[in-house]
């Protein structure tokens, strides 16, 4: 199982719990973790950059399906 993987795995684990008490919001998963809760993408992908660099983190919203971006879309930062 890759990183992303495994953080898109722990999302899946946590989510019943994120979606009771978050849905709606943007949440960042890294090792396995939920870093912090976010009212928008924006906040969350310049706390992940500061944190954590380049990664490998998860952003996602809470209770959204998944996007499924191509492979040659890369995040640059804010």
């Amino acid at each position: 199982m890759s990183v992303f993987e495994e953080q898109i795995a722990a999302y899946e684990d946590m989510r019943s719990e994120l979606e009771a008490k978050h849905l709606g919001e943007w949440v960042i998963i890294h090792n396995r973790e939920l870093v912090d809760v976010y009212d928008s993408f924006e906040l969350a992908a310049k706390d992940a950059v500061k944190r954590f660099g380049r990664g490998p983190y998860l952003i996602r919203k809470v209770g959204d399906p998944p996007l499924i971006l191509p492979v040659s879309v890369l995040y640059q930062g804010i």
